[in-house]
């Protein structure tokens, strides 16, 4: 009997022993779970703020759904020159505190992740880069032409009016950033300390044999076949990655981060702002229906939207707006073109400098020469329209009644009627008229003119009249 229950007991040890490590075990791998769809997430181009909000935001979705039903990995495919700092440091906060598995694939053959493109493919759980590409070249760049930052060995400190010392802050930053990167995820730190500091590169073959990436995979089906099985550290435990019945599943962009991709475009948002300012001088020179002013401040605000996601320098916009204020004084001021030529100079300038930052985020050139000749030709041409305006003759109200010839309709000596183009209108005169004399008003008075007598020889002050198509004259 005692037997018994001891068998008993140890039956019921092992099989709780066999219960919990089975636990630890199944805690320890990729969970088999329901959700095997492996979302692609593809950008090529600069790494700007629509790139940084749709990786954030799908790397945050997949990690709040619940957990049998979260991908078991998430595959980001690139091509990128590098971009912002800014949205590199937000994707990859949101790559770090991911508790999914994400693989990097630098595709197709022939792409690049450069710049902040190799801080990326060091943040991911994987990195992975496809035949005949290349990374690195993870140097800071500013504005301009900064000075160049101090060689490894300089150990001396920078002087206060050092003009590199900020340069130097820079430089340091971004090498403790991917050094604490390459520290994570076991990666080759000493190069990616040279890819800061001297701009290194590699091939991927290369980067394979110095432990940079962990795998060559030509595509996305090829990379998801490799992975099966691959084991993988996380959060202090190892897992087995079983992708057996994984399927690859793109994740494209909604319509609103497209819209802002367009947006913060360089070169769109340019000729967005560029396109409200002069909406807006439009409608202020020529009110009416409404139509430039509407138009150009819609165009304003979703460029000053572009440009607030963007590095702009408000130095190069104040020196835009300057240029188009002097080119409006060139039009109403007579200048001898001082005004015109500062005023283009300024806004060329001022367009150079506006986004201070490397080149995936600077304005083409060309555009910017096609841009300040035309607006300066178009400008002083329309500009110069609109004010002549101003100083034409009136064609309605008592500026256009007023020394305007009427022709009596029946002779009178006090009141009478006048015919004045085409309307009858209530006429007081001091001397005597006769029927379809010619008259001049010389005054009004709600409805009535007061009119003085034309002798056929007087000459008369006429209001310019202009011809219409129907060979009548009107006002």
């Amino acid at each position: 009997m005692i037997s018994l229950y001891v068998r008993l007991i140890i039956c019921c040890g092992l099989f709780t022993i066999s219960t919990f490590c089975y636990g630890q075990n199944e805690t320890a791998s990729s969970p088999d779970a329901s959700n095997q769809n492996v979302p692609i997430l593809r950008f090529e181009g600069a790494m700007g703020p629509a790139v940084s909000e749709y990786l954030v935001k799908e790397i945050t979705a997949a990690n709040q759904l619940p957990e049998r039903q979260r991908p078991p990995l998430i595959m980001i495919i690139l091509d990128t020159p590098g971009g912002l700092v800014s949205s590199l440091r937000d994707i990859n906060q949101a790559i770090l505190a991911s508790t999914i598995p994400i693989a990097c694939l630098v595709a197709p053959t022939g792409a690049r992740a450069m710049s902040a493109g190799t801080y990326l493919l060091y943040a991911c759980h994987i990195a992975s880069m496809a035949p005949a590409t290349t990374l690195g070249a993870a140097t800071p760049v500013q504005m301009g032409m900064p000075q160049a930052p101090a060689k490894p060995d300089d150990n001396s400190e920078a002087q206060p009016n050092d003009g590199s010392a900020m340069e130097r802050k820079i430089l340091n930053d971004a090498i403790a950033y991917i050094r604490s990167l390459a520290q994570l995820r076991g990666r080759n730190q000493a190069w990616a300390e040279l890819a800061v500091k001297d701009a290194a590169t590699l091939t991927s073959e290369e980067a394979l044999d110095s432990q940079v990436i962990d795998l060559i995979a030509k595509d996305a089906p090829s990379l998801l076949a490799k992975l099966n099985g691959w084991p993988l550290k996380q959060e202090g435990q190892t897992l087995t990655l079983n992708l057996d019945q994984a399927t690859l599943v793109e994740h494209q962009r909604d319509w609103r981060n497209k819209f802002i991709a367009t947006i913060t475009n360089p070169n769109i948002a340019y000729i967005l702002m560029l396109i409200g300012i002069y909406g807006l001088i439009l409608e202020f020179f020529n009110p009416g229906i409404g139509i430039a002013g509407v138009a150009g401040g819609i165009a304003l605000l979703v460029a000053l939207y572009a440009f607030q996601l963007l590095p702009i320098n408000y130095a190069g916009l104040g020196l835009m707006i300057l240029g188009i204020v002097l080119l409006i004084a060139e039009s109403m001021v007579p200048s001898f073109g001082v005004f015109g030529l500062g005023g283009a100079l300024a806004f060329a300038l001022g367009s150079i400098f506006l986004l201070d930052t490397e080149s995936e985020f600077t304005i083409s050139l060309p555009l910017i020469a096609a841009v300040t000749v035309t607006i300066t030709l178009f400008s002083l041409w329309v500009l110069s329209t609109l004010w002549k305006s101003r100083h034409q003759k009136p064609v309605s109200g008592d500026d256009a009644i007023l020394g305007a010839q009427a022709h009596v309709i029946a002779g009178f000596e006090r009141t009478g009627f006048v015919l004045l183009e085409g309307e009858t209108w209530a006429a007081i005169c001091d001397t005597p008229t006769k029927d379809s004399q010619k008259v001049q008003v010389i005054a009004r008075d709600d409805l009535t003119l007061t009119i003085k007598a034309l002798s056929d020889t007087e000459p008369s002050i006429e209001p310019k009249t202009e011809e219409n198509t129907d060979g009548k004259s009107s006002l």
